[in-house]
């Protein structure tokens, strides 16, 4: 169950009464508010509170260049000419709150985006639940040969099937000493915050997750990028789905520049002037690493 009957009787109450405000507010994101979307096998990601939204973003921008550039673009144009101009302030104005649940090997690679306030379960004082990630066979895969970061072919038959019963029988027998060597109801044990340290990596832990839009953006086109860890990619995936609604006008521009666009270098500039101009370029009088060029050929062929 991704959510406790502790959380959605939360969920409830809250829902049960809730508060006039004064405040902007988003009618995309009320529709997330409370509700958890499943990820992974045992996961959620759920929106806890929020601040702000596209008005917000523009306003701040019009505070420092003045009035003046309400003639010059409308909303959306101008939240597009601050995307693509780098601009961050004006979208650090916005703000989310999240509560995720998460294997911790995900939790580590999430919490190297360090432009955020993070609360996490703490394993010191409470007992972790009995949740592992277990991979779906579809996502079983042997090390890539060219990216020692990826992976490369899907496991297949009975070497998938082994794998399986490994990471599951492995997980088991971890909680059933981590649960042995425990320290419960007065009687002799090891303290919570040494049992732990048995623990394997793919067991759920769950955070309170507080971060600013310009951040967020950030995290999302490293994350939802089709070559992040798939792990990590759906979660990143289900925020995508929210800050849309939240602020579609800045996120479809994030979209346009930052997940669609291309940055290029100066000599990544000049090869296309060179080109448009009839002139044949290769790696080899380009000035570019054969990565670099790699990668240009990748985009423009």
């Amino acid at each position: 169950m991704p959510l406790s009957p502790e959380q959605l009787e939360e969920i409830q109450a809250a829902r049960a009464t809730p508060q006039p405000t004064l405040r902007a507010v988003s009618e995309g994101m009320e529709a997330h508010l409370y509700t958890a979307r499943p990820v992974l096998d045992h996961g959620f990601v759920r929106v806890i509170d929020y601040m702000g939204d596209d008005a917000a973003i523009v306003q701040a921008a019009r505070v420092s260049y003045g009035a003046g550039t309400k003639k010059a673009r409308d909303d959306s144009g101008l939240i597009r000419y601050l995307m693509r101009h780098w601009h961050s302030t004006p979208f650090e104005m916005c703000e989310i709150k999240l509560h995720v649940k998460l294997p911790v090997f995900v939790a580590r690679q999430w919490i190297r985006h360090r432009t955020a306030n993070v609360n996490e379960y703490s394993a010191r004082y409470s007992i972790l639940d009995r949740e592992f990630y277990i991979p779906a066979p579809e996502h079983l895969a042997a090390q890539s040969t060219v990216n020692n970061q990826g992976r490369g072919a899907t496991l297949q038959g009975e070497e998938a099937a082994r794998v399986l019963e490994v990471l599951k029988a492995d997980s088991a027998r971890a909680y059933d000493h981590y649960e042995e060597m425990l320290s419960q109801d007065g009687q002799d044990g090891l303290a919570r915050e040494l049992a732990r340290m048995n623990l394997p990596a793919n067991i759920y832990t769950q955070w309170y997750w507080k971060t600013d839009l310009h951040n967020l953006f950030h995290f999302l086109r490293l994350r939802a990028d089709a070559h992040a860890q798939y792990e990590i990619r759906v979660y990143a995936e289900a925020i995508c789905d929210m800050v849309r609604d939240w602020v579609p006008a800045a996120y479809g521009a994030f979209e346009d520049y930052r997940m669609g666009g291309v940055n290029l270098s100066a000599k990544g500039v000049e090869v296309l002037r060179r080109r448009l101009a009839g002139e044949a370029v290769t790696q080899e009088n380009s000035g570019m690493s054969a990565g670099e060029w790699r990668e240009f050929e990748g985009v423009f062929g």
